[in-house]
């Protein structure tokens, strides 16, 4: 396989995970969701931003370890992540809420177009930004490799 092939397939499979690990955050960020939603009286906002905070956690923990298998700084890349998240969030959570609580949006349609815009921009940020020069680099990714020389 020449290593242009080989380097598009591994960019492709690292896609794939990181979608599947989003569709996990996605399935906790909802049920979260939907707890506070029916489990308390308050508004849009705090039950979505709750439940979005422990998406995050979920999803950086996998993606950093098994699709980006990056060794470095744990603190500086939570860093970059908090960084994309103080501008997303606030940006959601105020949209979300508009939508919500102005236009009268379904809050569940709401937070899945927030889920989907967080999906694609994060992929983006992780890859090229957060990721982007410690991409296999932890132990998993040394054991592949050299699985791959063999």
């Amino acid at each position: 396989m020449e290593a242009k092939e080989k380097k598009d397939k591994k960019e492709l499979l690292r896609a794939i995970k990181f979608g599947l690990f989003s569709i996990s955050a996605g399935v906790i960020e909802m049920a979260a969701f939907a707890l506070l939603e029916s489990c308390t009286d308050w508004p849009y906002w705090p039950c979505y931003l709750i439940a979005l905070v422990l998406s995050v956690i979920w999803n950086f923990t996998l993606n950093r370890q098994y699709t980006f298998q990056s060794a470095n700084n744990i603190p500086v890349a939570m860093m970059k992540v908090a960084l994309f998240y103080a501008v997303f969030t606030p940006v959601s959570t105020i949209a979300g809420n508009f939508l919500a609580e102005s236009c009268g949006w379904n809050d569940y349609l709401v937070t899945i177009l927030n889920m989907c815009c967080n999906f694609v921009l994060e992929y983006l940020y992780d890859r090229y930004f957060v990721f982007g020069g410690s991409i296999d680099t932890n132990k998993r990714a040394k054991k592949e490799q050299e699985r791959e020389r063999k």
